[in-house]
């Protein structure tokens, strides 16, 4: 019988992307503080990524205890320049900055997915994007966060690509899923060879 597919999420754009890849799951949020298990680790001066999968592994893992029969999916991402790990801004003032300190120069997305069955942790991966920012001045900072308003709370960076926030970019290496946080090449492949899915 082929197993449940749960997505350990409550990502509007992690949905999405499994949705219109043709996929009959269910998506339950994890319940766990991301925070309180990234400060040990970067405390400890883990690698960006490695705190990405950190996290993406407690999240399937969090959603397996309630769905020990289902195939969980976790996947989480964080944003990293050089040994700094970006959090979402608290606030406009903190957008502003954080496109300050990303003007000019290149970041890296590191987007982890983890496969979880019965609590047992059966494939995870890790996929990268680099994204350079084009030289931006503060007065035209100042001018797209007006247009873009408070949507700019809701990513780590304080941009949507999807959105208005591809004209603050130069130049993008990655695939567009890995830049949405959930590598999908590799998943559909990992869930075809598992006959998770129709292979």
């Amino acid at each position: 019988m082929t197993p449940k597919l749960i997505l350990a999420s409550s990502s509007p754009f992690r949905r999405m992307l499994m949705e219109n890849a043709g996929l009959s799951f269910e998506a339950h949020a994890a319940a766990i503080d991301e925070r309180r298990l990234e400060a040990p680790l970067e405390k400890a001066g883990a690698r960006p990524d490695a705190v990405a999968l950190v996290l993406a592994r407690a999240k399937a893992e969090d959603v397996s205890r309630r769905f020990p029969d289902g195939m969980v999916i976790g996947s989480d991402q964080t944003m990293s320049l050089g040994g700094r790990v970006f959090h979402k801004p608290k606030d406009m003032a903190d957008a502003a900055n954080h496109l300050q300190i990303l003007s000019g120069v290149t970041h890296r997305l590191n987007s982890a997915v983890v496969i979880v069955s019965n609590g047992v942790v059966l494939w995870e991966h890790l996929a990268h994007a680099q994204l350079t920012m084009r030289p931006l001045t503060a007065d035209f900072i100042g001018r797209h966060l007006a247009r873009v308003g408070e949507r700019a709370l809701s990513s780590v960076g304080a941009y949507q690509l999807e959105g208005q926030g591809i004209q603050l970019f130069e130049k993008i290496e990655g695939d567009y899923f890995t830049i949405l946080g959930l590598p999908m090449l590799p998943l559909l492949k990992k869930l075809r060879e598992l006959g998770a899915i129709d292979g």
